[in-house]
Order: C-alpha cells, then sequence, then structure tokens
C-alpha cells in the first residue's frame, strides 16, 4: 500500500492551512473508500506528519495535533503541502527541518504537490529550480522576487513536472486533489470524488480570477513613473518607442528594465492595464463588449477578443455573462 503524507507546517500557517489539511484528507479517505465499495483494497494510507506536537491556526482559535512527527517517517509516495502565510521569510525560518525532510524524501523516489503558498516551502528546497510552478496570483510578485530562477506560471491551474504538482490559489487545492486521485486511482474515482465533494472537475486556468495591480516594489524609479503613465493614459495611443523617450532611456534599456522590475513587457503591462478596466466594466455596467473596448483604448474587436482571452482565458462576453447577472 502507497503512503500519502499530509504536512502539517509548525509556524507562521494562514487561516487556509487547516483546509487544505483537511480537504486532502477528506478528499483520499474518499477515494479510498469508493475503492472498497468495489471490493478492492485502499490504495492509499493517510497520515497527517509534522515537526511539532501541535500547530495552531486562525489566531490560536484552532489547534490541530499531527498524527505522527516527520522523524519518524523513514518513507512515502505522496507529500502534500497545504498553503502558508504570505510572510514567507518567517515561515521558513521554523520549518527547517521539515524543508529538509521534503527535499531527502524526493531524493528517495517520494512525488511532491504543493497547495496554493506552499510553493514557497517547497521553492525553499531548491526542488522547484528552474521548473514550473503555480501560485495564488496574489503572491506572484512576492515569490517572483524571492525565486527568480523558477518559471512561475499564474494563468495555470495546475503544473506537473517530474513528480511535482504545484497548483494556484484559494480553494483551487480541491482541483489539484482530484488531479492527483486522477493520476493514482483512476478517471472513475476522481469523478466520484468530484461529485460527492461537488468539485468542478478539469478545470484547466485561474486567468479569471487574477486582479491584476501591477509590482511596484521595486527600486527602479523610471519603470515607476512609466507604469504610472500608463496606468493614467491607457485609453491612449501610446509606443513603446515614444514612452521610452520620455523618460529618456534608450529603448532596448527600457524594456529590459521594465521587464526586470514588473515581470512583463511594457506592452504586456498596457495590455494587462486595458483588460483590467475592461473587466472591471463588464462586471459593474450594462456596456456591451463594442462600448468597453473602444473605453479601454482598442479599435479591433478581434485584436481585443485575442488579447481579453488571452490574459483571463474567457471571451469578453463569457466574462461579462459570469460575473454581472444584470448584464446577461
Amino acid at each position: 500500500m502507497k503512503h500519502v503524507t499530509i504536512l502539517v507546517p509548525d509556524v507562521q500557517t494562514a487561516n487556509s492551512t487547516i483546509a487544505c489539511i483537511v480537504g486532502a484528507y477528506q478528499v483520499f479517505t474518499g477515494a479510498n473508500e469508493y475503492r472498497q465499495k468495489q471490493g478492492k483494497e485502499p490504495l492509499f494510507t493517510i497520515e497527517t506528519a509534522g515537526v511539532a506536537d501541535e500547530s495552531t491556526f486562525i489566531g490560536g482559535l484552532l489547534t490541530f495535533k499531527p498524527q505522527v512527527n516527520i522523524a519518524s517517517l523513514q518513507k512515502t509516495d505522496l507529500i502534500l503541502i497545504p498553503s502558508i502565510t504570505p510572510a514567507f521569510e518567517q515561515a521558513m525560518h521554523g520549518n527547517r527541518l521539515l524543508i529538509e525532510w521534503l527535499r531527502q524524501q524526493y531524493k528517495n523516489g517520494a512525488e511532491v504537490a504543493s497547495m496554493c503558498t506552499g510553493a514557497f516551502i517547497l521553492a525553499s528546497s531548491g526542488l522547484l529550480e528552474k521548473r514550473s510552478c503555480s501560485i495564488h496570483w496574489n503572491s506572484a510578485n512576492h515569490f517572483r522576487a524571492l525565486f527568480p530562477n523558477i518559471q512561475l506560471k499564474t494563468e495555470k491551474l495546475i503544473t506537473d513536472e517530474r513528480g511535482i504538482y504545484t497548483n494556484g490559489g484559494g480553494y483551487s487545492f480541491l482541483n489539484l486533489l482530484l488531479y492527483l486521485v486522477e493520476k493514482y486511482y483512476d478517471r472513475e474515482t476522481a469523478i466520484y470524488c468530484s461529485k460527492i465533494f461537488q468539485i468542478e472537475l478539469d478545470r484547466q486556468t485561474q486567468s479569471a480570477f487574477a486582479i491584476f495591480t501591477g509590482q511596484k516594489t521595486h527600486g527602479d524609479d523610471v519603470v515607476k513613473n512609466a507604469q504610472q503613465y500608463l496606468e493614467d493614459h491607457f485609453c491612449e495611443k501610446i509606443s513603446v518607442e515614444d514612452l521610452s523617450k520620455r523618460f529618456a532611456v534608450g529603448r532596448r534599456n527600457f524594456d529590459r528594465r521594465f521587464v526586470k522590475a514588473t515581470g512583463n513587457t511594457p506592452l504586456e503591462y498596457l495590455q494587462r492595464v486595458k483588460i483590467e478596466s475592461a473587466k472591471k466594466a463588464f462586471e459593474t455596467t450594462r456596456k456591451t463588449v463594442n462600448e468597453v473596448m473602444y473605453e479601454v483604448g482598442y479599435s479591433d474587436v478581434k485584436a481585443f477578443r485575442e488579447v481579453f482571452r488571452k490574459i483571463t482565458g474567457m471571451s469578453p462576453l463569457e466574462y461579462r455573462n459570469r460575473y454581472n447577472k444584470e448584464a446577461v
């Protein structure tokens, strides 16, 4: 029988940590029970494991006692890392033993999956270096600053690379759990768990949930001023060449500095500002697609739709119908 370990971080847990732990335990237990109903043996032994006798959550409101200490677990097959606090640097110092154990288990053949901001723990182990990773869109800028060599894929709900899995934020960890159930059990079991726990099956993207605010914690004042200019004048026709001249920086150097500071090219940044404004218009008004398109500075319907879908994963009409009942 295989073994799945659900980690219980020692310090700086987030309010969502307990949801990840309990949710993972329930979904894998449900998958085992379904196999037993079919006359088969359970596939996994499921255990929660930590480095402390107990951990507290939600400001001390809840206390969780792991079933085992990681020191007693010599071998496991699948490790699930729950979300942690965005103040990751503090969490890392309190979970060094857990991180070292994680690195050794992967070396011994275990697969590892991180839920939401649990990717910070996974990344700190070095196992994500030069690999793809998904995380909550709201933690992306902080993650990039700490781990620049990891290929962040915030548009993806799940990444799967050489036995390492990551997923987006919030309660999308449930979709990762279904993905793992299908991979380890089978499609039939995943469908059963989807129906029992009422989790949408086969979700692929978290793009529609992202709110673009722009990375401004960098120290490049020229880029910050350029960002502000783009946000203030996004409805106008702006060329990157003119923008670089406005701030007296050569075009190639301007592009390089902008990407380094924000993670986007100037054109990508402008597109995201335009589309974020369009999203808000679709959410709060009854304006048509064409009206919104013109307001945010597009004149070509095809180009607007293509950029909107690229950023949100949905067409403008689909987005409006989902988030604005009055406009339907």
